[in-house]
C-alpha cells in the first residue's frame, strides 16, 4: 500500500460500529454507503467462540450496505488480525453509491470477504451480542441503514442464541439499550418475544 493514498475498509458487520472499531485501532471519517457485487450472509468464520458471524461473498447482482472507514497505512495490520479467515481485496469506486448527497473520497477501498459461506449451526449461532453491536452502529446512522442491513443480509432461519446474559463475542457492548434493538430484531429472528426479553447483567 501505498504511504501517500489514502485507503478506506468498507465496514459491513461489527465494524459499522463506532466503539468496536475503536477497540481495534484508530479510523478516521466514515461514510454510509450500499455496495454492489457482495451479498451478505450469516456463516461460520470460526468456531472459538461459538458464534457465527457476518461475510460477504461476490455476487453480481447482490448489494449490501456498511460503511466506508477511513483507515491509516500502519493500522491495516490490526484489522487484519480483527478480520482473520477474511480475504482482503480492492472495491471499486463505481459500485459504491453514498445513502447521502455527498461525494466519496478518493482512494483505496477494501474489503473482507469470503468465497464460501459456512452456515450457522447450534454450535456457532447467530448471537445476541455479536448483532447486538452491528445493530447498535446502524443506528448511528439512522432506522433506514438498519432496516437494509436486516434485509440485505441471507440466513436469519439459521439457529439464534440471546447469550446477553453470558455473552461469546469478546468485544461485547453489555451497556447497549436492547429496548431500541429488540423491535428490530422481531422481523427476523427465530427467538420468541420472551427469550428476547433476557438482557445483560450489570
Amino acid at each position: 500500500m501505498s504511504l501517500s493514498e489514502r485507503h478506506f475498509i468498507l465496514g459491513y458487520g461489527s465494524l459499522i460500529n463506532g466503539e468496536s472499531r475503536s477497540k481495534t485501532g484508530e479510523t478516521g471519517q466514515v461514510w454510509p454507503v450500499k455496495l454492489q457485487g457482495y451479498e451478505r450472509h450469516w456463516s461460520v468464520m470460526s468456531s472459538e467462540f461459538g458464534m457465527s458471524s457476518v461475510a460477504v461473498v461476490p455476487a453480481s447482482h447482490a448489494s449490501c450496505n456498511g460503511v466506508l472507514v477511513e483507515v491509516a497505512y500502519d493500522q491495516f495490520t490490526l484489522f487484519d488480525e480483527r478480520e482473520r479467515g477474511y480475504q482482503r481485496s480492492q472495491v471499486q469506486a463505481e459500485n459504491l453509491m453514498p445513502y447521502h448527497d455527498t461525494c466519496l473520497p478518493e482512494g483505496t477501498y477494501w474489503i473482507y470477504h469470503i468465497d464460501q459461506v459456512t452456515p450457522p449451526h447450534a454450535d456457532c449461532p447467530i448471537a445476541l451480542s455479536y448483532l447486538d453491536v452491528i445493530l447498535s452502529g446502524c443506528l448511528e446512522h439512522s432506522a433506514d441503514f438498519a432496516d437494509d442491513f436486516l434485509s440485505l443480509t441471507q440466513g436469519w432461519h439459521y439457529p439464534t442464541l440471546n447469550d446477553r446474559h453470558q455473552p461469546r463475542y469478546p468485544r461485547v457492548q453489555p451497556d447497549l439499550s436492547i429496548t431500541s434493538l429488540n423491535p428490530l430484531l422481531e422481523s427476523v429472528t427465530t427467538l420468541s418475544i420472551k427469550e428476547l426479553s433476557v438482557t445483560y447483567e450489570s
